[in-house]
């Protein structure tokens, strides 16, 4: 008896066994293949960027820290701590805190950007025994965007003695066309966040946070579930990107437009911005930022413009046209001053979120865009050019100084209406 005991416990072991192997099989063949950002991480210019920061051991040490997990519980803790160190360690580089971890200037953004990738990485190929659900595996890729990104980090003091200030950036993008591109509004914003700035009517926390260049993650809310609970408690704010050559702008006019241009996973929309009740949508928002005080101001090196065109296509008419002074009644819009890329949809939702929440008149908030961030004269060529130069990180810090400038200068001019009832 016993041993026909022994030979059915066999066998039920063996027919379990059998069962098993194809969940296995299923479970690594539904694991989401790297994205196109991702598969960028292993050229030699993103490993250099690494390297030479510091960054290069972030991706392996949270992939060993991710295996540790015993549960889905422990893994969601892990995936926060390890973003939320992310962000505060590039911030920390940014601000002269801390080792320089190598000879990559401190002011860069790039660091973070690419140590992100290779942590969404390791957690879309992730594949703890305690097993993952898809829906499992996109809470975790959330947590790891929204907490290395600073999202989840801004946190002003309480009271009434300090102003409040919110300014955010982006990712690098185009990377395809040089895989060595910083953004100066991502660098911005690590330069930024959590320092006090001085202004007339006394000093301001600034804190900010980082945006991604894809237009699913816009679709899916990133820029409102982020911005939301902080308007109603910000004196002001304004998104920022790199737009333009040799200048600076404040964008007048946004557009609830989406122009197609790929983002950085090579993903194209061309449609009205999907935002939530579109029935009551508007074509275009504007800017509440004190623009013509910032024009006169003389923030840095590079001009500053109040900019005003757009492209619309009028009431009646089926054809865009450019207007130079912006939108007509009724027309339906086709680029912001800011153009129909995600900068001007980042500010787009921004202020509209910001006139949804009934703040249009007492919340100053736009959007600006910065020069492009230019290399050295001989360092043009992506195919044989260095990550960086003497004139690259000069551009990149008068970029950023400049941005703090046109900050002030915004604050000023804005709390002293608030402060005059104006």
């Amino acid at each position: 008896m016993n041993s026909l005991r022994v030979r059915i416990g066999l066998l039920g072991l063996t027919l379990l066994a059998g069962l098993a192997a194809p969940t296995t099989t299923a479970s690594a063949q539904t694991t989401p293949p790297p994205t196109v950002e991702e598969r960028r991480l292993d050229g030699a210019v993103p490993q250099e960027i690494l390297q030479r920061s510091g960054f290069a051991s972030v991706a392996p040490e949270f992939a060993r820290t991710l295996a540790s997990a015993q549960s889905y519980t422990q893994a969601r803790a892990l995936v926060v701590h390890s973003g939320a160190a992310l962000w505060r360690r590039a911030v920390g580089r940014a601000q002269g805190r801390g080792p320089a971890g190598g000879d990559l200037s401190r002011d860069d953004d790039r660091p973070l950007y690419w140590a992100r990738l290779g942590m969404t990485r390791e957690v879309r190929s992730y594949e703890p025994e305690f097993g993952l659900s898809e829906v499992q595996r996109a809470a975790l890729m959330d947590r790891l965007e929204r907490t290395s990104r600073g999202q989840t980090d801004i946190r002003y003091p309480r009271g009434a003695a300090i102003r409040r200030v919110l300014v955010t950036g982006f990712d690098p993008f185009t990377l395809d066309r040089d895989i060595r591109i910083s953004n100066p509004s991502g660098a911005t914003a690590l330069a930024l966040d959590g320092t006090v700035i001085e202004t007339a009517d006394g000093p301001a926390r600034v804190e900010t946070a980082v945006f991604p260049v894809r237009w699913e993650d816009f679709a899916e809310g990133t820029v409102e579930r982020t911005l939301r609970p902080y308007l109603p408690q910000v004196d002001l704010f304004t998104t920022v990107s790199q737009g333009r050559v040799g200048r600076f702008d404040v964008e007048r006019t946004n557009g609830a437009w989406r122009g197609g241009f790929p983002d950085n996973d090579n993903v194209s929309r061309t449609e009205t911005v999907p935002v939530s009740d579109p029935a009551s949508q508007p074509q275009w928002t504007t800017t509440t930022l004190p623009y013509q005080e910032i024009v006169a101001a003389h923030t840095g090196r590079f001009p500053v413009y109040d900019h005003t065109e757009v492209t619309e296509i009028p009431a009646g008419s089926a054809d865009p046209v450019v207007r130079a002074d912006g939108p007509t009644p009724g027309s339906t819009a086709r680029a912001g001053a800011g153009g129909n890329y995600l900068s001007n949809e980042i500010a787009y939702r921004a202020t509209l979120l910001r006139d949804r929440l009934g703040l249009h008149d007492t919340l100053p908030g736009g959007h600006v865009h910065t020069p492009v961030l230019q290399f050295g004269a001989g360092n043009t060529d992506p195919a044989t050019g260095t990550v960086t130069d003497p004139e690259f990180v000069r551009n990149r810090l008068d970029i950023i100084a400049q941005v703090r400038s046109i900050v002030t200068v915004a604050a000023d001019a804005a709390f002293g209406r608030q402060a005059f009832g104006k």
